[in-house]
């Protein structure tokens, strides 16, 4: 019922803004690069907390905002748990300090969104417009099609109204069952919502003269990750191998760890059904990097035929111990070349040295911060010697 009420509204939406002309539409976003020609964005995951949340965690958001001035930050699913009484407000803690700070803000929707609290993704989107008010540009694109939530943010040029770069949001969903209702795993981004992102592609390169480059954001992972980043056995091996792509499998216990940057603590976890959402941007050209959440321990990053596979690591102090890596990831586009991005994660420790208040606040000693470091200056040289630690984490976890 929610679904067909906003789609009525949408139709209105529709109705009214196809009769203004296509500068006046995108003046609307309200998204452009900057003078110096950046268009930053912070990507924030797992935040996976109640009300009310941690303080570490809001400090973290704050000061993040305020040292770095993003452009857009971008919610990337699991955004707050706990019972129906306080979901509300949860999100409205949640997004209080990106309305302090004047930064738009959108958002993807995880696999626990919904689940906790057992409150529709459709009704906590409008609590996220209630409580962002202007600096909240999420909405439902498509409120036929699968999930809640998919859309699309142009960023415009510095000095004009021309479009030059394109921000994807999509819901990979929750949980897939058989027909028993046994769960298989995780849902991914269906058929439908493909469509609509090929045909909202084609509108935006025929507005903008060109295939507009993009990134794009959602909560859980691609299975082609296992095709670049471990290689096939004809056989599964139990708890040795993971088995995604409709049927294929992979070992754990050897990934390429040539082939990517960042820490691998934990496999992967895409959906078991591939839907074709890889090959569709392959097929129109314009996505060069895919974001993703969901996996708390991870913070690769890998190039799969020119689409650079991306994970954010959890940002959380309430749902897991994730105190190597918790932080987030900031991405910096140029105007210039805006199909070249360069993204980097800050971990809490990383942020404790560059930002005294912050550190204070948070109860982060100097000597905490380097020892962590450290810590994860030498995993990381160890990943280069060795694949095997995230199956030796993931085993004994």
């Amino acid at each position: 019922m929610t679904k067909r009420i906003l789609a009525a509204v949408l139709a209105l939406v529709l109705v009214f803004t196809a009769a203004m002309p296509a500068s006046a539409k995108a003046k609307s976003n309200a998204l452009r690069f900057d003078e110096n020609g950046e268009f930053k964005i912070l990507h924030i995951c797992d935040c996976q907390d109640t009300y009310p949340a941690n303080e570490k965690m809001l400090a973290y958001i704050n000061h993040m905002l305020e040292y770095y001035e993003p452009d857009l930050v971008v919610l990337g699913g699991d955004n707050t748990v706990g019972p129906a009484e306080t979901k509300e407000l949860a999100i409205k803690e949640l997004v209080t300090p990106f309305v302090e700070h004047k930064v738009p803000f959108t958002l993807v929707f995880g696999n626990h969104d919904e689940e906790c609290g057992n409150i529709s993704k459709d009704v906590l989107l409008t609590y996220y417009q209630k409580y962002g008010g202007k600096y909240c540009l999420a909405y439902d694109a498509d409120p036929k099609i699968s999930g809640t939530g998919a859309h699309n943010l142009p960023v415009l040029a510095s000095d004009s109204n021309d479009i030059k770069f394109n921000v994807w949001m999509f819901d990979t969903g929750d949980y897939v069952e058989d027909e028993n209702g046994k769960r298989l795993g995780y849902d991914s981004v269906r058929e439908d919502q493909i469509n609509w992102y090929k045909k909202t592609a084609k509108s935006l390169a025929k507005q903008a003269g060109a295939t507009v480059p993009a990134i794009a954001f959602q909560h859980m992972i691609v299975g082609e990750i296992y095709e670049v980043m471990f290689p096939e056995v004809p056989f599964e091996l139990g708890d040795l191998t993971e088995t995604y792509n409709n049927g294929k499998h992979y070992p754990i216990v050897c990934p390429d760890t040539s082939v990517f940057k960042g820490h691998l603590f934990e496999p992967p976890s895409p959906g078991p059904f591939n839907y074709g959402q890889v090959d569709a941007m392959l097929e129109i050209g314009d996505v060069k990097g895919l974001f993703v959440g969901h996996d708390h321990y991870n913070t690769y990053e890998v190039n799969y035929k020119g689409i650079k596979l991306v994970n954010t690591p959890g940002v959380t102090h309430h749902s897991y111990d994730t105190a190597l890596t918790r932080g987030s990831r900031l991405i910096t586009v140029k105007e210039d070349n805006p199909a070249k991005f360069k993204s980097k994660v800050i971990t809490y420790k990383d942020f404790a040295l560059k930002d005294k208040a912050f550190a204070k606040e948070a109860g982060i000693s100097a000597i905490e911060a380097v020892f962590w470091i450290l810590t994860e200056h030498l995993l990381l040289l160890l990943k280069n010697i060795s694949g095997f630690g995230a199956a030796i984490l993931y085993l004994f976890n």
